[in-house]
């Protein structure tokens, strides 16, 4: 043992303190106790949360980091624990949002000799470096008490890099307990962003130029990767530098003011004809932290490939220019510093000016095709709508996965000084009850988490933790009895015949409230109840709850299921067969 010092507990807590980390969620354990031990006792301001499952400690701190940036960081124990945390980091891994998970395990001395949740790899036993390596920036056991510093800076400066991503450090209970003198401060290891080569800033800054020069139509199109950068500033500079017209993908819904009169909304599977019009008239288009999947291009690629491509972004982007015609300008690097440099380039050139008048643009919605028989409870459309006139200025939204999902990403706008986020990595059912926990938890605000019953039933006991620590998140659960974008699929791709994915009903606000006497919990019947209802109970300081009923065959503004509709196509039953590749599982 080492004598003297602090704890290696003690020191990562204290280090991630001293980067701005004020949460620490996670759930505990035998084989993680020490670092809940050391927030408990720990001088500086750090509060450490027990979720219900490790899968919603995750993305409490993914829905922490996207909020106020930083870093978010997730803590569990070895076993079961770590198991149940692999999805989350997934999300993480594939949003490219940083974190950091701290994972405990059994003692050094016990390792390969039939520990207790043992994962070391040895004799027979799983590996946790092979489990979480490849969802990860950075994997490491932690196995020498003294190295700790030096593999912790490592982690954090992987997570936080140009890329962005969860870091993981497998932690040995007797190595947390371990005192270890002399570790260095966090600050003296961490180094500074890396930045592009010149010449790919210069050949994007020179082609921007000449655009700008001549009036060209230019088009900016933005993904979370800026609010994962925290570089929301430098895009809405760049935007009105360049006079572009802006559109975000899914996942980015919030990196840009929605109500500003360059937005052009939402593109690709769930997207608006206002953003692909554009890019057909473009003449180059910027892609700001974003590569672009297949679900934020869907519609696009021909448009795409035709269009002069400038992206800025840690990775290259999916689309592929056309035969003949010159490949995408790629600027890699860290995005807020490639973003600063870039403003700056193109203001020598240009000047400070800003334009007389910025393009009046704004979404245009989808057309949704009429229900062939009347839907029961509260339609999708206006449900997002109540929603919209309710919602605090300042408030987070927070998505879950399906048809009501597709439906606020397409018509609700992110609040004016809020945020909005969704899962679109894994896209895992029940993510915005631990993302909207994390989200309050951050920012102390009222967070909106929309789920369906679908993602309720995943991952909804979460709603403990909100009325567990007050949080001010209030939960709407659009009950349709079913999987909805499940039953949709099997409606539009198969003969519809069947239905594996529909529920007996349930009374969703009668049941949490009989379970939790402190929550205020209301089940609206129409678009002005529940619009009411929000506005009454926006002031409450904890948790409620407000279930609306709709109707499972209510049509969401997804274009791969509106190309297979047409006049013949039934509901429920007898739908024709149609192309099952649709970008969404």
């Amino acid at each position: 043992m080492h004598s003297g010092g602090p704890r290696v507990a003690d020191y990562l807590v204290s280090s991630l303190v001293s980067i701005g980390t004020r949460h620490l969620f996670g759930v505990g354990g035998a084989n993680i106790e020490d670092l809940y031990d050391a927030a408990h006792h720990s001088p500086e301001e750090v509060r450490a949360v027990v979720a219900k499952h490790e899968f919603a400690a995750a993305c409490m701190a993914e829905g922490s980091q996207r909020t106020t940036g930083g870093l978010g960081v997730v803590m569990c124990t070895s076993g079961a624990g770590a198991m149940n945390l692999v999805p989350g980091v997934g999300e993480a891994f594939q949003a490219r949002v940083p974190m950091l998970a701290l994972v405990g395990q059994p003692p050094r001395g016990l390792e390969g000799r039939g520990a207790f949740q043992d994962s070391s790899g040895r004799a027979g036993a799983p590996d946790a470096v092979r489990l979480f390596g490849p969802i990860s920036r950075y994997c490491a056991r932690v196995d020498d008490p003294t190295k700790v510093d030096q593999q912790l800076a490592e982690a954090i400066e992987a997570a936080r890099g140009p890329r962005g991503g969860p870091s993981v450090l497998l932690l040995p209970k007797d190595v947390q307990q371990t005192r270890v003198p002399g570790l260095r401060p966090l600050d003296e290891l961490l180094t500074a962003p890396r930045v592009a080569p010149a010449a790919q800033r210069d050949a994007a800054a020179e082609l921007l130029a000449d655009a700008v020069g001549r009036r060209a139509e230019i088009m900016v199109i933005a993904g979370d990767g800026v609010s994962h950068q925290e570089a929301k500033d430098e895009l809405a500079r760049l935007a009105v530098l360049l006079d572009a017209a802006v559109a975000v993908t899914p996942e980015g819904k919030g990196v840009f003011d929605n109500h500003d009169p360059r937005f052009l909304g939402v593109t690709g599977a769930i997207g608006h004809p206002s953003a692909s019009d554009m890019l057909h008239k473009a003449e180059v288009c910027v892609l700001v932290g974003t590569r672009l999947s297949v679900m934020a291009r869907t519609g696009l690629d021909d448009a795409l490939a035709g269009t002069r491509l400038v992206a800025l972004d840690a990775e290259p982007p999916w689309p592929e220019a056309a035969e003949g015609r010159p490949g995408p300008i790629h600027v890699a690097g860290d995005l807020r510093a490639e973003l600063q440099a870039l403003n700056e380039s193109l203001t020598r050139r240009h000047g400070r000016r800003a334009w007389e008048e910025a393009p009046g643009h704004g979404p245009r919605h989808l057309s949704l095709p009429e229900p062939r028989t009347p839907l029961s409870g509260v339609p999708l459309v206006e449900a997002i709508r109540a929603i919209e006139e309710a919602v605090p200025e300042d408030a987070t939204v927070v998505s879950d996965a399906g048809n009501a999902s597709a439906v606020a990403i397409h018509y609700l706008a992110t609040p004016r000084r809020g945020s909005f986020i969704v899962a679109m990595g894994m896209g895992g059912m029940g993510h915005s009850f631990g993302a909207g926990n994390g989200a309050a938890f951050a920012t102390s605000r009222r967070t909106y988490v929309l789920s369906g019953d679908g993602g309720f039933y995943a991952h909804g006991m979460e709603l403990h933790t909100a009325v567990e620590y007050g949080l001010p998140v209030t939960f709407v659960i659009f009950d349709n009895n079913a999987h909805a974008m499940c039953v949709t699929r099997e409606q539009l791709l198969y003969d519809g015949t069947y239905s594996y994915n529909t529920f007996k009903p349930a009374d969703i606000a009668a049941g949490a409230g009989a379970l939790f006497p402190s929550l205020t919990t209301v089940e609206a019947t129409t678009p002005e109840h529940l619009r009411d209802t929000l506005l009454e109970t926006n002031p409450t300081p904890g948790p409620v709850l407000i279930a609306v009923r709709c109707d499972p065959d209510d049509m969401p503004p997804f274009t791969p299921f509106l190309a297979l509709i047409d006049d013949t196509t039934p509901t429920r039953t007898g739908a024709s067969r149609g192309d099952n590749t649709s970008p969404v599982g």
